[in-house]
């Protein structure tokens, strides 16, 4: 996959231009009506895009200053974006997103070389930094799409950049309750192979060269495996897919992963 800061960087700029037209077209009932998420309107995932953007220019900052965020921050943060009426929701939400995407385009090669951020018990450069909001960004611009088309895929120039998000939301997130599970989960475009196991703890990595007792195996497009780590990979927004195994591998699989 693409480690260049510059290619993650691209993505989230395509990405802000997939949401500007999906908000752009969108009526006022749209707007206040149900996102993908069941716990969101579509306004409240553009709060959550706008305050997030936000939040991502402090983080941005913040490593370059050499400095922790501080976190209290978020909060106040949180709540002036919460405190918003659906209408100025949608509308501050592109011009932060904007402003934060702009301050990336504009960092030197020796800026973004220069990038280390402590996060959720690790290190990210640059790629890593820009990856944790192309990830947030991608796939909440679909929560939006899908209003529209529920033929909608997470853009695929976002997908192939995504994909070492898989490990750690398998980590992360995965139910340790829906085990024990042995899967091998093979996608393509781009092509990935991997074995989902969930027993004391879940974790993905690559199939083994030597192969792996499995319950089965779940063969499917990559943009579909990342929105099955993502939890959003339920029975009425299913790409293609091929179930080798019992009847309720699927549904076993996507009980793991709970959705962010």
């Amino acid at each position: 996959m693409d480690n260049e800061p510059h290619a993650y960087i691209a993505a989230l700029r395509n990405s802000h231009g997939r949401l500007a037209s999906l908000i752009e077209a969108m009526s006022e009932e749209q707007l206040t009506g149900q996102s993908y998420d069941t716990d969101w309107t579509v306004a409240q995932v553009l709060s959550h895009l706008g305050s997030g953007a936000e939040i991502a220019m402090l983080m941005l900052e913040a490593t370059l200053a050499g400095q922790p965020m501080d976190r209290a921050v978020m909060g106040p943060i949180w709540d002036t974006w919460n405190a918003k009426t659906p209408q100025q929701q949608a509308a501050d939400c592109l011009p932060a997103d904007d402003a934060h995407i702009k301050r990336l385009e504009g960092l030197t090669d020796a800026e973004l070389a220069g990038i280390s951020f402590h996060v959720f018990g690790m290190t990210l450069d640059a790629p890593g930094l820009i990856r944790l909001r192309l990830s947030e960004h991608a796939v909440h611009t679909w929560d939006v799409a899908v209003v529209v088309d529920p033929e909608a895929v997470v853009a695929p120039g976002a997908v192939e950049l995504l994909v070492p998000q898989l490990t750690f939301l398998a980590e992360r997130t995965g139910l340790t309750e829906a085990g024990p599970l042995r899967v091998r989960l093979r996608g393509t475009h781009p092509g990935v192979d991997l074995l989902l196991d969930v027993s004391d703890k879940v974790t993905l990595v690559p199939w083994p060269a030597g192969g792996a007792e499995t319950d089965g195996e779940i063969a499917t497009s990559t943009e579909g495996l990342l929105r099955l780590a993502y939890g959003r990979h339920d029975p009425a927004h299913t790409p293609p897919v091929r179930v080798t195994g019992p009847a309720d591998l699927l549904d076993r699989t996507r009980a793991v992963f709970p959705g962010i």
